[in-house]
């Protein structure tokens, strides 16, 4: 199973859309985890479980979901509602009253992920801003045999190895 995961594109629409064309046939979901400052009907979004970031005003995206892709439950949240940029300790909790496996969030801009106590956390970055880094991210998260791994790639498609990680689930 593959989920592409993006964030914090504050208004990109040719960007978003090539992702989607670069992956569409290499992967099972796609989630934005919010800022993606659009209609929550646009074209763009149309394939994206999408959530609303502190910079999102339309009231078509929910602040949060829980989601089951392929038998792995999923929390999608933007992280500004959990103090993210502080702590994970919040959204953690929120997580495990989801019953989730793995959190996808944003907010922040840095990308990353970590298991804390059997949960994994994937922070894809932002696709306009970074912080920390250079470059503009998202994430692709592969699980098969239960193990995750959590490759990322620039705007571009271009992988960033230096970010991969592998958990076990």
């Amino acid at each position: 199973m593959r989920v592409l995961i993006v964030s914090d594109s504050h208004g990109m629409t040719k960007e978003l859309t090539e992702i989607k064309q670069r992956h569409a046939n290499q992967v099972d979901a796609f989630i934005h985890c919010g800022d993606s400052e659009l209609p929550s009907d646009c074209a763009e979004l149309q394939e994206f479980r999408s959530v609303a970031g502190n910079c999102d005003f339309d009231k078509g995206f929910p602040k949060e979901r829980s989601e089951e892709i392929h038998g792995v439950r999923f929390f999608i949240t933007h992280g500004h509602l959990y103090n993210v940029k502080m702590t994970l300790m919040n959204l953690y909790y929120r997580a495990q009253e989801a019953n989730a496996q793995v959190v996808c969030f944003g907010h922040s801009h840095i990308a990353g992920a970590e298991m804390v106590n059997n949960l994994l956390f994937i922070n894809p970055g932002s696709l306009l801003l970074p912080r920390m880094r250079k470059e503009k991210t998202y994430a692709l998260l592969e699980i098969k045999n239960g193990q995750a791994t959590v490759q990322f790639y620039d705007v571009n498609g271009q992988e960033v190895p230096s970010l991969a990680q592998s958990f076990i689930l």
